[in-house]
């Protein structure tokens, strides 16, 4: 996913998207060998099938055990108030840079909020997160 998608780079952090469009020949088997016949027609086939979905990456570089699960917990609840405004099927994985460890919230709203909007994944007139 992260090869194929686009990607925006902030000072804290990197968010790599691919949209549904994008994503369609993805899925478990994503390597290029063919479907198990049994798997072949499990298809999502209503739109409501198709979920967006979201990954965090925060390595050893970030910091202590602590630190990256305050980073990853504040960084799920920033994206939480966004999945509405994601279109679905989109794929998202949020991968936090070391200077994370010591930013506030609203810093690391402002950030993915800025990548998004670069990425023209979310429309100029949704609300900024972490703004409160």
């Amino acid at each position: 996913m992260v090869r194929r998608g686009r990607r925006a780079g902030r000072s804290r952090l990197v968010v790599h998207v691919l949209r549904a469009d994008q994503a369609r020949d993805l899925g478990p088997h994503s390597t290029g060998e063919a479907l198990p016949e049994a798997e072949a027609n499990t298809a999502p086939t209503r739109k409501s099938d198709i979920t967006t979905r979201v990954g965090f990456v925060v390595s050893k570089a970030v910091g202590t055990a602590v630190i990256r699960h305050r980073v990853t917990r504040r960084l799920r609840h920033l994206m939480r108030d966004l999945l509405p405004a994601l279109p679905a099927g989109t794929l998202v994985v949020v991968r936090a840079l070391p200077p994370a460890a010591d930013a506030s919230s609203r810093e690391l709203g402002a950030d993915l909020d800025a990548a998004l909007r670069k990425l023209r994944v979310i429309a100029p007139d949704v609300p900024a997160t972490g703004s409160s």
